[in-house]
């Protein structure tokens, strides 16, 4: 196995996580919590499959099995960060003031829930922006 198909996507996605919490110590938002979580800018799920699509387009061509199967684990991973993890986020927040809404003696029955899963439209342009240059300096790097 080529290692740089695999290693490639892997740093990408850690350095990804590194600029993510460069943004949020930015914003004033940072916790260590936040390293490991889900949502945020830049979206490392983004970053990951544009990196893995490149290379298989770069190494296997256009027209091979790996970058259509690559392709279309992209797309649906990026839909599903700012579809359904997006929604799921929204949900939690509701639910949470819902539950601030009780009565002290019944509130502390419900567990928080968390409320950032998902990624804004520009997060995630913005993953695989990173995803999609960081490859590009890797391939000519890394011969």
């Amino acid at each position: 196995m080529e290692y740089k198909l695999f290693l490639i996507p892997l740093v990408i996605m850690v350095i990804n996580q590194g600029l993510k919490v460069v943004v949020d110590m930015f914003r004033g938002e940072f916790s260590w919590p936040s390293v490991f979580s889900y949502g945020g800018m830049p979206s490392s799920h983004a970053a990951v499959v544009v990196s893995l699509a490149t290379l298989m387009a770069h190494y296997e061509g256009l027209d091979s099995p790996a970058f259509a199967i690559s392709l279309i684990l992209a797309l649906l991973t990026i839909r599903d960060a700012v579809g359904i993890r997006w929604h799921l986020g929204t949900h939690g927040k509701i639910l949470n003031r819902l539950v601030k809404e009780l009565p002290d003696s019944e509130e502390y029955r419900f567990p928080i829930l968390k409320e950032r899963f998902g990624h804004k439209s520009t997060e995630v342009i913005v993953g695989m922006m990173v995803g999609f240059a960081l490859t590009v300096l890797a391939i000519q790097f890394i011969k």
